[in-house]
């Protein structure tokens, strides 16, 4: 029953963001203040892992792999279609559509939606796992990382794991329904290719018979491979495209856009519009910080996982800082040619996202030299991104199934790779992937609360283990 589930899901998640989303705003805005004050402290030279261990993989591979959590796709499908959204549809009522101030305002929020916020909310899950399993040699869990607030009641434990397996085989289905979806609208649009479900079935088919071998291999080697080719076709899109588009405009409208992103921080930060009614923060702001909070337990586990041997300074920078200039650069180069092609050329880019996002990047590739082998290169790594995001899922969901641990056997790893697959392709048939994003994200109002916990479990742990080294030092 689509349409009965996505009503039910559509009203739970206007009561949790209408009512909550003062909490979501000021929760991520803690995060961030208080990453920055640890990794600036004393605990900044912490290693995760034995004091003379070194990080498990290169800085370069390392930030392939935070991409290949989910986070690549994400990028890879709004980069064009958030700014000319903003463009088109003005974050503030009383600014006029598709003007030249419009731009500017729809690159600067775009960089802010982009930016440290996201990041926050996963290096906080990320950092307390980091530590519990190579620090103090526990299991992964959810429900470790807030045991020392909560204590160890078997209940509370179980229901906040199954939780987080829920939000996770939710968040990523849609992520791969979506992904597939913007495949087969890349391959319609530029090779006649039929938008039909049989089309999305083949990708499905393809990619889980990929992100299964990958997944056979290990850690050390599927993952690590795909994201490096991830990137490197991420960085080799990106320089073609600000070669070939209005480079100069590019520069100037990424300097602007990072001083608007600077200047209004903390104002974007705390928006709400209780004065003046309307919905638009809700449906971009508060939405994106559910949904990084939904996500939080798939994406900071895994980004645990590789960051082993860093210190704590290491991460906080490399999480909050290296991700996210790669997203505006991104959002600066993309979003900057279709904001530049509609305001100089009357493209209009804008009006073709409105109707329908998916072709968002397509368009823009209209207007440059050698479409075809851009979006032959962008649909390419549409799939790269997918099949890494699908195996980093099914390794995370396989570890949390398991106990927590790091190993998970391969016959786990297989059945999460299929039932993911198989929550898709029903989606697609039954037309209900909205829907179930929808769902996914009302999993972020209880979330918003564990981290809260996750925090202050984070800063007893850190004080505890001073406490004993200090002791250990006088003896």
């Amino acid at each position: 029953m689509p349409k009965r589930f996505e009503y039910v899901a559509q009203m739970l998640f206007n009561f949790t963001t209408i009512n909550f989303g003062w909490l979501y705003l000021l929760a991520v805005f803690m995060f961030i203040i208080f990453l920055i004050a640890l990794s600036l402290s004393k605990y900044g030279k912490v290693r995760l892992g034995a004091q003379n261990s070194r990080p498990d993989y290169p800085f370069f591979t390392w930030i392939g792999m935070l991409f290949s959590a989910g986070f690549g796709s994400g990028l890879v499908f709004w980069g064009v279609a958030e700014p000319m959204s903003h463009f088109f549809t003005t974050p503030f009522p009383d600014l006029g559509s598709k003007s030249e101030e419009a731009a500017r305002i729809a690159m600067g929020y775009s960089f802010f939606h982009w930016g440290i916020s996201q990041w926050s909310v996963f290096a906080i899950v990320g950092l307390i796992i980091a530590f519990n399993q190579f620090n103090k040699e526990k299991n992964g869990l959810i429900s470790t990382a807030i045991s020392p607030v909560l204590g160890k009641s078997k209940i509370v434990s179980n229901s906040i794991d199954s939780l987080a397996v829920i939000a996770t085989v939710m968040g990523v289905a849609t992520s791969l329904g979506l992904g597939i979806l913007q495949m087969n609208g890349g391959l319609s649009s530029k090779f006649g290719i039929p938008n039909s479900i049989w089309t999305q079935i083949i990708i499905a088919v393809v990619i889980l018979l990929l992100y299964l071998l990958s997944s056979s291999t290990g850690l050390n080697k599927g993952i690590k491979w795909l994201s490096n080719i991830n990137l490197g076709l991420c960085l080799l899109l990106l320089l073609f495209v600000f070669i070939t588009g209005p480079t100069i405009f590019i520069l100037n409208s990424f300097t602007l856009g990072l001083g608007d992103y600077l200047t209004n921080f903390i104002e974007y930060s705390l928006r709400l519009t209780p004065y003046r009614g309307g919905s638009w923060v809700r449906d971009w702001t508060i939405f994106y910080w559910a949904w990084a909070i939904a996500w939080s337990p798939f994406v900071g586990a895994f980004v645990a996982r590789v960051s082993r041997g860093r210190t704590i300074r290491e991460f906080v920078f490399g999480v909050l800082i290296v991700p996210p200039a790669i997203a505006c650069l991104w959002v600066a180069v993309f979003g900057g040619t279709a904001l530049h092609s509609d305001l100089n050329s009357g493209a209009m880019i804008a009006e073709a996202v409105n109707k329908d996002v998916s072709i968002a990047l397509f368009e823009t590739f209209k207007v440059l030299p050698m479409s075809t082998i851009l979006s032959i290169l962008a649909i390419l790594l549409i799939f790269t991104f997918l099949v890494t995001s699908a195996d980093s899922a099914t390794y995370i969901l396989s570890s949390m199934t398991s106990k927590g641990s790091l190993n998970p056997e391969l016959v786990v790893k297989i059945i999460w790779g299929v039932l993911i697959t198989a929550i898709a392709l029903v989606l697609l048939l039954a037309g209900g992937l909205d829907a179930l994003q929808t769902a996914s994200l009302i999993s972020a109002l209880p979330f918003t609360l564990i981290l809260i916990i996750i925090v202050l479990a984070f800063v007893k742990l850190l004080r505890r283990t001073n406490n004993e080294t200090t002791k250990d030092v006088k003896k």
